[in-house]
C-alpha cells in the first residue's frame, strides 16, 4: 500500500490552519503535515527566519522521503524551489495561485503589499521586501504539477497560471471560475477532490 506524505505550505498569511479545510477532506489515512510560516500574518517570529531562502530550508529539514507538496501563493514559490533543489524527493506538486517564479507584473497582478501590511501590522518586514516573484527555471521541474487558479484573482492572475502551463514540462492547469486567491477556503470541496485526484494518480511512462 502506498504511504502519501503530503506538506502544506500556506502563503504570505502565514497560518498552518489556512489548507485545514482541504486537508481535513483528504483520506484519514493520509500523512499531512501543515506548514506556520514564523514571523509572517500573526504567526510568532523567529529570528532564524528572515528570508524566503529560510523557509525553503525549513521545508527541506522536514523532509526524510518522498512528498507531495501542496502550496499557496509565496508558499508555491517555496514548493518549487524545493522541487527543483531535491527533484529526487518531491513526488508530485499543486502549485495554487502562486507565482510560482513568474514575473507577475507582466501579467498585471495587483500590488498585494500596503493591503497585507494593514491586516498583518506585525508581520516580518522581510516579507515586504522579498522578490517572491523573482525568476526561477520552472522548466526543470520533473514532478507532476497541478496548477489551481481563480479567473477572478488580481493578486495572481489567471494568465500567471498558462504561463506556468506551457512552461512547466509535465502540468496541467485548472481554472476555477468567479474565484478570487483564497481559493482553498472558498472552494476547499472542489480543491480536495482536485488534490486528491493528482496525487493518486499514476505517472505515466
Amino acid at each position: 500500500m502506498k504511504v502519501h506524505n503530503i506538506l502544506f505550505l500556506p502563503g504570505a498569511g502565514g497560518s498552518a490552519e489556512f489548507w485545514g479545510p482541504v486537508a481535513r477532506r483528504l483520506p484519514s489515512d493520509w500523512n499531512k503535515v501543515s506548514f506556520g510560516w514564523p514571523g509572517l500574518g500573526d504567526q510568532p517570529h523567529d529570528p532564524a527566519i528572515n528570508s524566503i531562502d529560510d523557509l525553503v530550508k525549513l521545508v527541506e529539514t522536514r523532509i526524510d522521503g518522498p512528498v507531495d507538496l501542496v502550496a499557496q501563493s509565496m508558499g508555491g514559490v517555496v514548493a518549487v524551489r524545493v522541487a527543483l533543489g531535491r527533484p529526487e524527493i518531491v513526488r508530485r506538486l499543486v502549485l495554487v495561485a502562486t507565482s510560482g517564479g513568474v514575473d507577475m507584473a507582466r501579467f498585471g497582478a495587483a500590488d498585494w503589499r500596503s493591503d497585507y501590511r494593514k491586516l498583518f501590522p506585525t508581520a516580518a518586514d522581510w516579507i515586504l521586501r522579498e522578490r517572491a516573484a523573482a525568476p526561477l527555471p520552472v522548466e526543470n521541474i520533473s514532478a507532476p504539477t497541478l496548477l489551481i487558479w481563480g479567473d477572478a484573482d488580481p493578486i495572481s492572475p489567471v494568465a500567471v497560471g498558462r504561463e506556468l502551463e506551457r512552461r512547466i514540462p509535465d502540468a496541467k492547469l485548472c481554472i476555477l471560475p468567479g474565484i478570487d486567491h483564497d481559493l482553498a477556503l472558498t472552494k476547499s470541496d472542489a480543491i480536495a477532490g482536485l488534490v486528491a485526484q493528482h496525487i493518486i494518480a499514476e505517472r505515466v511512462g
